[in-house]
């Protein structure tokens, strides 16, 4: 069983390493690829694709980092590339999950694994595609760290340290 962790990444920080590994060791995952969005509809990017991915590639060493040229996450699953996948959200995202596009097709095309706050009471559904697992929070959003380096405060404890390097190194997110 694949699970897919899509997204901007822009960048990625240690909430995105802990949602995938969460995933991977408590919904029994085969493994887990890293799907950075190119041109997400739902949102502004600061970097072009090619940057977030080699961003990707450094948070994720382990994981396949694949792009996807898809706006939306219905027509990346429509494209065919994985069987019956499990796409992994935050419960914050999952409880928007009604205003994607064609969601009951999202819901047949892959399962949603839902990461919830682990001790609080899952989300209700009644859609056995859908499955919880526990994760710890890691109080961290992409936009809060471009705004740190914009200021140049440290990101430390906030991304994996080649991330940072990586950032740094190329001079991103300074404003």
């Amino acid at each position: 069983m694949i699970g897919l962790l899509g997204g901007a990444f822009d960048p990625p920080h240690n909430g995105h390493v802990a949602l995938a590994d969460a995933a991977e060791r408590e919904l029994g995952l085969s493994a887990v690829v890293v799907v950075v969005v190119a041109d997400p509809g739902h949102k502004d990017v600061h970097c072009p694709v090619e940057t977030r991915v080699a961003l990707a590639e450094a948070a994720f060493p382990d994981r396949q980092v694949d792009v996807d040229h898809h706006a939306r996450t219905v027509d990346m699953l429509r494209e065919g590339r994985w069987h019956d996948p499990v796409f992994l959200i935050g419960a914050d995202e999952y409880l928007a999950f009604d205003s994607w596009k064609e969601p009951e097709e999202v819901l047949r095309l892959a399962r949603l694994g839902v990461a919830a706050r682990s001790g609080y009471a899952h989300p209700e559904t009644t859609h056995d595609r859908v499955l919880f697992f526990e994760l710890e929070p890691v109080p961290v959003s992409s936009s809060e760290i471009r705004e740190k380096v914009a200021r140049g405060e440290p990101i430390d404890g906030l991304v994996p340290l080649a991330v940072a390097a990586e950032i740094a190194g190329r001079g991103l997110y300074r404003g």
